[in-house]
């Protein structure tokens, strides 16, 4: 099993910035994709952000240009800087991992317990 603790959540006026974290740990086999999925009260959850275990990122349209996902891979973790927040990136955010070796169907998929971030106009 593969445990992920998120923190860095937290109440931030518009404009603000806020950081994520989450740290993997466990019985942790070739950690993949590691990714930022948020839900909004009301609303699907949604992917935000991706990154390879090779370091290539994809964002979501809606956080193009102000946030940033990077990771460490000695710590096993991932981060999502979020920079010029709005309202609208209110949300319970989630860290997601891909993990396992050979077919990618056999690979095994971890959730965050999930932080929440409220942004206030």
């Amino acid at each position: 099993q593969v445990q992920l603790v998120e923190s860095g959540g937290g109440l931030v006026q518009a404009g603000g910035s806020l950081r994520l974290s989450c740290a993997a740990s466990g019985n942790i086999v070739s950690i993949r994709a590691m990714n930022w999925y948020r839900q909004a009260p009301g609303k699907q959850r949604e992917l935000v952000a991706v990154i390879s275990s090779e370091g290539n990122t994809n964002y979501a349209d809606p956080v193009k240009g102000r946030f940033t996902i990077s990771r460490d891979n000695a710590k096993n973790t991932v981060y999502l800087q979020m920079n010029s927040l709005k309202p609208e990136d209110t949300a319970v955010y989630y860290c997601h991992v891909d993990s396992g070796v050979g077919n990618p169907s056999s690979w095994s998929e971890y959730w965050g317990q999930g932080t929440q971030v409220t942004v206030s106009s």
